[in-house]
């Protein structure tokens, strides 16, 4: 049995779980940090009396560092590992959020904004390729979908402790606010410390005695290491000593680079625009002002958060291909009757709302395992890398565009518009979407499996 099929047959036991909790932790910062910045805002700006241009700079500093994060060091985990990498950007972010503790204007701010933005940039590449790496075939679509889960997790963590700290001690409070994303951050880093290497990727650099000693720390309770088959990395044809991030132009990788950044662009701008309808659906129930909409950021984020969890029963059991279909097609027809009908009644406003984020969960949860899926191993942060780059500027286009769109078109036809999009990324979805259910990592990414060579038996029964 080679390497590849030992950790793709593997039963799925306490030691991935703790990686899946690890790997979520970097989403549930990615939450934490973006949501309770628009919490500390209201006193940074009483603090620092900050223009319109800094405020928004405050808030977006974050996004382009994502952007930058994403699309840089996702190649620098290709090249000098996922588990070193894992660990720098936790620190990156724990140290950062210390610092904003201190900060003395807003430039100070903006500027650590953007540093923590590279830091969970690079989390995106990172924490994905590790987990796919290390995941069993039978449970990898699903866990891979859970760090969504983590993000609407963190998010609504943030609105939380923001609107205890907001109501205890008030707007001035906010350096303490914005100090809490510390304390989340060394509670992940602590959980991630002794995490093995990916062994495909050790294995891919020429690492077999370090890919061995990977294999054995973490499976030895399941596996016979020494009947594992191990290939160098010189053995293998797609293998090369530096990341060639020219393979990614090539087929079948430029078409899946266009997919997954398609869709993932796609999905995440018109979901800012649906969030429009967040303070009517709150007012209607008493929660659209004052810290009492912090409570009903919550509500919402849980919304969106009950959208996953189907979504993650059918990712193994019906596929990847259908579920990421079927949903952008469902998602379409609720933003069309809020486009066609915006002044219709709070009952089909909040209905709509939450039918859209229901349907939601299926390309939520794929924007993480599609790309950790289809690409092979010596490029796969690189490509997590630009595709989550893309969404940001998906992200940063719906969030500038908006506020035009409502002001000279009214909510009705940018309403149309988000479901225009979304109409869209069904027919990327049909026309380019893979199915990987079943398939082994190596199969999904493309990439020539390894011959079984000793015939031991290398899992041992228990």
């Amino acid at each position: 049995m080679n390497i590849h099929v030992a950790i793709d047959e593997a039963r799925f036991t306490r030691f991935h779980k703790k990686l899946v909790a690890a790997c979520m932790g970097g989403p549930v910062l990615d939450g934490y940090i973006l949501s309770i910045i628009a919490i500390a805002l209201v006193g940074i700006s009483a603090d620092f009396h900050t223009t319109e241009l800094e405020t928004s700079l405050i808030g977006a500093s974050a996004l382009v560092g994502i952007f930058f994060g994403a699309v840089l060091l996702g190649p620098l985990t290709d090249r000098i590992g996922r588990q070193l990498m894992y660990t720098i950007d936790l620190w990156a972010l724990v140290i950062v959020s210390v610092l904003q503790f201190f900060v003395q204007d807003s430039l100070q701010l903006i500027i650590l904004r953007f540093i923590a933005g590279l830091a969970i940039g690079a989390d995106y590449p990172i924490a994905n390729s590790l987990l796919a790496e290390w995941l069993p075939r039978k449970r990898r679509g699903q866990m891979l979908g859970v760090l969504q889960v983590g993000w609407f997790l963190g998010a609504a963590l943030a609105s939380l402790v923001g609107y205890v700290i907001f109501e205890a001690f008030g707007a001035g409070s906010w350096r303490w606010i914005l100090l809490t994303a510390a304390v989340l951050g060394t509670v992940v880093m602590l959980m991630r410390l002794g995490t093995p290497e990916s062994p495909r990727w050790l294995l891919h650099n020429g690492r077999k005695a370090d890919a061995k000693l990977a294999l054995r720390a973490a499976l030895s309770d399941q596996l016979n290491v020494d009947h594992v088959v191990f290939e160098t990395a010189d053995e293998s044809p797609m293998a090369k000593k530096k990341v060639d991030l020219r393979v990614l132009l090539r087929r079948p990788y430029l078409k899946r680079i266009v997919f997954c950044s398609s869709f993932y662009a796609l999905q995440v701008g018109p979901l800012f625009a649906i969030f429009t309808f967040g303070p009517t659906i709150l007012s209607a129930f008493g929660m659209g002002e004052g810290n009492l909409s912090n409570l009903g950021s919550v509500i919402i984020d849980m919304v969106f958060l009950a959208g996953c969890i189907p979504a993650l029963k059918l990712i193994e059991s019906w596929g990847r291909r259908p579920l990421i279909i079927w949903c952008f097609a469902l998602m379409a027809i609720p933003l069309f009757i809020l486009g066609l009908f915006p002044s219709a009644p709070v009952a089909i406003i909040v209905g709509c709302f939450v039918a859209y984020a229901l349907f939601s969960g299926g390309p939520s949860i794929l924007e993480w395992a599609y790309p950790s899926e289809i690409f092979p191993t010596h490029v796969r942060a690189s490509a997590v890398g630009i595709t989550t780059a893309v969404s940001r500027i998906g992200a940063a286009l719906g969030t500038f565009a908006l506020p035009f769109g409502l002001a000279y078109w009214g909510i009705g036809p940018t309403m149309l518009v988000a479901a225009v999009l979304t109409a869209i990324g069904f027919f990327v979805c049909l026309f380019m979407a893979e199915e990987t259910k079943g398939m082994t990592l190596a199969q999904a990414g493309g990439e020539p499996e390894a011959s079984a060579g000793k015939d031991e038996p290398a899992l041992q029964a228990h």
